[in-house]
């Protein structure tokens, strides 16, 4: 199976850097609950925390689906990228 350091460089870079921006989204949401902020502005952001995670996690299933599962699809491991493609969809779409 390849990993995700199968991303081209930009790829990987690019992901990394928008992990990153989440990382500071979530240490503004730790900030603001420590400020005792008002409910609705944390629920806002907490929406956009999940958003942006969405973005993240559809770059890596992009990738995956386009090399991993494409390649062993193409080779004698059909049963079980079946599975491991059952199980991935689940979890994402949950």
């Amino acid at each position: 199976m390849q990993k995700i350091a199968g991303l081209r460089q930009g790829q990987r870079q690019g992901l990394a850097a928008r992990l990153s921006r989440i990382e500071g989204q979530v240490r503004g949401l730790r900030k603001m609950v420590e400020e005792d902020r008002y409910c609705v502005d944390l629920l806002m952001q907490v929406a956009s925390v999940q958003e942006a995670l969405r973005g993240a996690s559809k770059q890596v299933m992009r990738h995956y689906l386009q090399t991993c599962a494409t390649k062993a699809i193409q080779g004698r491991n059909r049963d079980g990228i079946y599975d491991e493609l059952m199980d991935v969809i689940y979890k994402y779409v949950k």
